[in-house]
């Protein structure tokens, strides 16, 4: 026999005369007029006093952190679309989670959301709430005073809300309303007004009847929102993606070519913006993987993209990399001022066994390295190539990659006419000297 979806082993347990304790047997009856099976709901909830209701009920549940439920609701809701997804949260959570709220009612995503409205923050000692009456008296002193109250419905359908309700909690078709909304393609938002007991009502009178005359007042909010429609986002997110061209798979690369020296290589390339740090980076790593290492690279860089440094740390090793820290490179190519101040302390504890490919212009830190000073100026190599030209100079004096490795890497990065450009300016830098 079919009797709710209730938790036997724990039933709802609130405040006496708290309006949550209606709402959950109110809720239950929903899913019994639904027919709906513990299998097919799960009920989503932060904290808070509504954040109790999902272990009072025999579904599948989340219990999340105060105003993120709405997060983990999307989730489920797109990974698996056949359950009812149903998410209560209080007034609290609507306020401090107020930008996911505005997200779900412009994604319009088939979710329902019970807002339990008690106009303040029951659990945590009564303080005011984002719905909080500004005549009223909480435990936050005069605060509520300088705020204006937010009105759920209003807020859900000029973001978007495709359904949008506002009610007693102690309406008697409250059930009814409820199924309306769960079974409604789209977002739904019922605000329902209930008693805090434990605290509001302590220090205002607030009764079910003072309820609906604060209701009667407000302009009627009741279900569909005619202006809003519009189709679900789930159903139309896998239309759209369905109608997509499959990825393409990962590219395939061949270990062609031999490493010119053994073992792992370190490379710190640093720049400025513009020079095209990261790019060189890249192009290390797969003139690394087409000779069978292992690679990885972490750039740095400001959020002002077209200013300030750039820097790139590229490792080539035959062994895994557990640590991507590049802490005695075999390689600096240092090209730009900003990206030398800022690893300024990397050139510390060089020896001779470093290479420092150091652009003409560009002052390093004194050091024991081996310096290799270019003027890329007198070979008209332009600031944006000098990156690519560094990398050019390392094969040609085939420290860390070949120029096979280069030339290959290239063909994997670019496609004509750029690759060809690129392999051109490769053919022409001319390296000069080594100097200690």
């Amino acid at each position: 026999m079919y009797n709710g979806l209730l938790n036997k082993s724990r039933p709802p347990a609130f405040c006496p005369g708290c309006s949550h304790e209606r709402i959950a047997h109110v809720l239950d009856k929903s899913f019994q007029k639904m027919g709906l099976r513990n299998n097919q709901v799960v009920m989503v909830s932060d904290i808070g006093c509504s954040g109790l209701f999902d272990t009072f009920f025999n579904t599948h549940a989340l219990h999340g952190l105060h105003g993120r439920a709405l997060t983990y609701a999307t989730g489920l809701k797109l990974a698996l679309p056949e359950l009812n997804v149903i998410i209560t949260m209080g007034d609290g959570g609507m306020g401090i989670g107020g930008a996911h709220f505005l997200s779900a009612c412009r994604r319009n995503l088939n979710l329902t959301l019970l807002v339990l409205n008690n106009f303040n923050f029951g659990m945590t000692g009564g303080q005011f709430s984002a719905t909080t009456p500004s005549e009223a008296l909480t435990g936050s002193g005069f605060l509520n005073r300088l705020e204006r109250p937010l009105d759920v419905c209003e807020v859900a359908v000029s973001a978007g809300a495709t359904y949008a309700t506002r009610c007693s909690a102690y309406r008697k078709d409250l059930a009814e309303e409820i199924v309306h909304a769960v079974r409604h393609q789209g977002f739904s938002v019922i605000d329902i007004w209930g008693v805090c007991t434990g605290r509001f009502s302590k220090r205002n009178s607030l009764t079910p009847q003072a309820i609906e005359d604060r209701l009667a007042k407000l302009p009627r909010r009741e279900g569909v929102v005619s202006e809003n429609m519009r189709q679900e986002y789930g159903r139309h997110y896998r239309e759209l993606a369905g109608s997509q061209k499959p990825a393409l798979p990962p590219t395939e690369i061949e270990a062609k070519y031999a490493p010119p020296e053994p073992g792992r290589q370190d490379i710190m390339m640093l720049g400025s913006a513009g020079q095209r740090i990261v790019t060189a980076g890249e192009i290390l790593c797969y003139a690394g993987l087409i000779a069978g290492l292992r690679t990885t690279q972490k750039n740095d860089y400001p959020i002002t993209v077209l200013r300030g440094h750039s820097v790139s740390e590229v490792i080539l090793s035959p062994e895994e990399i557990d640590f991507t820290v590049v802490d005695k490179p075999a390689v600096i190519v240092a090209i730009g001022q900003e990206g030398v101040d800022r690893r300024k302390n990397a050139f510390d504890d060089l020896d001779g066994d470093t290479l420092i490919i150091q652009a003409d212009g560009v002052d390093v830190p004194s050091n024991n390295a081996k310096m290799q000073r270019m003027n890329f100026k007198e070979q008209g190599i332009k600031k944006q190539d000098w990156a690519l030209a560094s990398l050019s100079v390392l094969a040609k004096l085939k420290r860390v990659i070949s120029l096979d490795m280069l030339k290959g890497a290239l063909d994997i990065r670019f496609k004509d006419p750029v690759r060809s450009s690129a392999s051109d300016l490769v053919d022409r830098v001319e390296p000069g000297d080594t100097h200690l």
